[in-house]
């Protein structure tokens, strides 16, 4: 009973809802939807605004959607007491001319279930960044469009591993032209900074392996963040308590390309990263305008 109960805290998907909308914006959008090579329908939305420069915003796991994280629903323990809208950063980025891609990664909010149905953190998940980029790539509106990846915790690690996966991966994008990876996450890190104890650790992990097929304490993007290829921005809090800086360190040091790296002076919270995004979003446009 245990064992399930920790795995499902870490891996079951729900929680997700898509809680606004762009019309709630004023923006200017269409509902799309786009299948995985392994067969997952997501859904999401094209926020329109011109035809060469494209953002794919890839959202974080397990409590969040497209829409970004709200607080309803979460019980008593809540990452943040209000909504975090990622539509926020979005029409900033509208604004400022680019078209947005906004879309459910696999288990989360209206997108299909996974086969296995199960959050993996990163490594089933980077199939959902794959398709997302060949969508607009195949696009007959935007084929000529130059890509920037908003890649956020469990989107910046899945886009890493999607990285990794040589010709099938995005290093055969030549319009991918930058990423900005916020808060990438080591799983190990967080469970740590979770504090369970030993015993309940253990079991959850051996539940999440047998549902999975592999070991989240031992599966890593590390080797693939090398092959990362285009200019990338790190931005992580200082302050974040859920996981060690060390290791973002570590991420950014690993990186062979032109890259920058934004720490932040936040509240002690690592959800508070992801609400500056939407009140300071000039960072991102400011990034992605030299590259796009």
């Amino acid at each position: 009973m245990f064992a399930k109960m920790v795995s499902d805290m870490m891996i079951k998907p729900g929680n997700s809802p898509v809680f606004d909308q762009p019309a709630d914006f004023s923006l200017d959008y269409e509902d799309v939807e786009f299948k995985t090579r392994d067969g997952v329908t997501l859904r999401g939305w094209i926020i329109k605004g011109g035809n060469d420069k494209v953002i794919v915003q890839t959202h974080f796991g397990v409590q969040c959607s497209r829409s970004g994280y709200t607080p309803e629903g979460k019980g008593r323990i809540k990452m943040w007491k209000e909504n975090i809208s990622f539509l926020r950063q979005a029409k900033y980025l509208n604004e400022r001319g680019y078209t947005v891609l906004m879309y459910d990664m696999r288990n989360h909010g209206e997108s299909d279930l996974g086969n296995p149905p199960w959050i993996s953190w990163g490594p089933n998940e980077a199939e959902d960044v794959i398709a997302a980029v060949d969508f607009i790539s195949s696009n007959p509106v935007y084929k000529d469009a130059s890509i920037g990846l908003l890649s956020i915790c469990m989107g910046a690690v899945a886009s890493t591993y999607a990285y990794g996966k040589g010709d099938a991966g995005l290093r055969k994008y030549p319009n991918i032209k930058a990423m900005i990876a916020v808060q990438p996450l080591n799983y190990r890190a967080f469970v740590k900074a979770f504090g369970l104890p030993g015993f309940l650790d253990k079991a959850g992990s051996k539940k999440s392996r047998e549902r999975l097929g592999f070991d989240l304490d031992t599966k890593t993007f590390v080797p693939d963040i090398k092959h990362v290829s285009v200019p990338t921005l790190v931005i992580q809090n200082n302050n974040d308590p859920w996981t060690d800086l060390d290791f973002v360190q570590h991420y950014y040091d690993e990186l062979h390309v032109e890259k920058d790296m934004l720490w932040l002076d936040l509240s002690k919270d690592r959800a508070a990263a992801y609400d500056y995004l939407g009140t300071n979003p000039e960072p991102l446009a400011d990034f992605f305008d030299r590259y796009l």
